[in-house]
């Protein structure tokens, strides 16, 4: 005997995952399938699940049209010649978040 499990997914969301399990030779029901049949084995998720220790409340609450002004501004500040090299941002973020 066997159960019907029907979930609700974004369609880009289902798109990908359908793309990326049929590269890996599956299915995405057969890579549920695989999901749960970790978990029961694992007695829990068959991984690591954490709180991001970044505080994402900056991005979250942005809207759509706040988001897009910021990455016009940053796009500005670009052709400005405004701009750190990347090491030296990855290297601040760091010292700040504690990454």
């Amino acid at each position: 005997m066997s159960s019907t499990i029907q979930i609700r997914v974004d369609d880009d969301l289902k798109r990908k995952s359908d793309r990326l399990f049929r590269d890996l030779g599956t299915d995405t029901t057969s890579a549920i399938r695989i999901f749960l049949t970790q978990a029961v084995a694992n007695n829990g998720f068959p991984f690591e699940i954490k709180r991001n220790s970044v505080d994402m409340s900056a991005f979250t609450t942005m809207s759509e049209d706040e988001m897009l002004e910021k990455l016009s501004a940053a796009r500005e500040h670009s052709a400005q010649g405004k701009q750190r090299e990347a090491a030296a941002v990855i290297s601040d973020m760091r010292s700040k978040y504690g990454l």
